[in-house]
């Protein structure tokens, strides 16, 4: 076996990375089709696995046939022999292969047991905290969880294997204290960025999900790590946002959301008719049974809002679901405008009057 793969590493080394290289292009389309539905779950899982287990198989035969090229050049192939690998496989690689499985076994568990445990200790809504807020903290915080657990993993992994290859690790991790040191003093943002992460997450500022505004961008928060908080804009725009560039953090969707809305009438309008439709027009909306569920409060006028200089501001205010404000003040904008068709109110417009040669009151100027 042996001589067959030393003889054929070139070609073992070509198969292996250009299967490395088909199964990074197409893994995420094939699990995606996959899990295109809730009984498949299962499925998805297997096929996960099988992908992972290929790639291991995959990047192993890259690994050993680099290195049984190397030793070729070198003048050193004759040492290698199937007595040599026998030898050192029962002295030091069935101990690799215990660490390797246990690495594989921690990654497992953590991936099965972690969501479980945090979404399980945060299923109670906290005060002033919904359900659904809730889980959108779940989520962030499990991210960050999942990518640390797999850093720490690989970490054990791969000291555990130099430990067992009789290579000194104090000179290495001295080495990387100093090299950590030499970079902190040139990565002093990328310091700053991962302290200041560490607090979006304990304050919980904002979640995936939420909207919100920070950095003077406005928009979805589709991922929170400790470097980087990600949004995308309402013309699809991905921002990424380092976590020490944040000094003010507002979020759109926190708890509840607010319906604030201003509706223009015209001077001459009967004010307490324009607002008995406006109340109106909320009551009726509160009552639909398709809106009913995402409002909270009904929306009502709070007051006569501004004298304009072309209409008066009437403002409108009432309490929502987080992400339903926009939807309910567009809803709330076209029954109005019916509303007020209907009822014979005048929505103004910018306007000018202009007198020639006599006063507005008939006197000559």
């Amino acid at each position: 076996m042996w001589p067959w793969f030393a003889g054929n590493s070139i070609w073992v080394l070509f198969i292996a990375g250009l299967l490395l290289i088909i199964l990074f292009v197409f893994r995420e389309r094939i699990l995606c089709k996959v899990a295109a539905g809730r009984e498949r779950r299962g499925l998805c899982w297997i096929t996960g696995l099988v992908f992972w287990a290929v790639e291991g198989i995959a990047l192993l035969l890259v690994i050993v046939s680099l290195v049984t090229i190397i030793l070729y050049r070198e003048g050193v192939y004759n040492l290698i022999t199937t007595e040599t690998i026998n030898l050192w496989f029962l002295g030091h690689g069935i101990s690799i292969l215990v660490i390797l499985v246990v690495g594989v076994g921690l990654w497992f568990a953590l991936k099965r047991f972690l969501p479980a445990l945090l979404y399980r200790s945060m299923a109670k809504p906290r005060r002033g905290e919904s359900r659904e807020g809730m889980r959108k903290r779940a989520d962030t915080l499990l991210s960050v969880f999942m990518g640390t657990g797999r850093v720490l993993i690989i970490i054990f992994v791969i000291f555990m294997v130099l430990s067992e290859l009789d290579v000194s690790i104090g000179p290495i991790l001295a080495g990387l204290g100093i090299a950590g040191i030499a970079v902190g003093f040139g990565a002093q943002y990328l310091i700053r960025d991962l302290i200041a992460g560490v607090f979006i997450l304990m304050e919980n500022q904002y979640r995936v999900g939420d909207v919100a505004k920070v950095a003077d961008i406005a928009g979805l928060v589709e991922e929170v790590n400790l470097r980087k908080t990600v949004l995308r804009d309402l013309d699809g725009i991905v921002h990424h946002v380092p976590n020490g560039e944040i000094k003010v953090a507002s979020n759109y969707t926190r708890h509840f959301a607010r319906v604030n809305l201003d509706v223009s009438v015209a001077y001459g309008t009967d004010l307490d008719h324009a607002i008995s439709v406006i109340n109106q027009v909320g009551q009726e909306l509160a009552e639909d049974e398709k809106w009913a569920k995402v409002i909270r409060s009904v929306p009502q006028v709070l007051r006569v809002n501004k004298l304009g200089d072309s209409g008066i501001d009437i403002k409108i205010l009432g309490d929502v679901k987080p992400l339903e404000q926009w939807n309910v003040m567009g809803e709330l904008r076209l029954r109005i405008k019916k509303a007020f068709d209907a009822a014979g109110i005048e929505i103004p417009w910018p306007h000018t009057k202009v007198y020639f040669g006599n006063s507005p009151d008939g006197q000559g100027s």
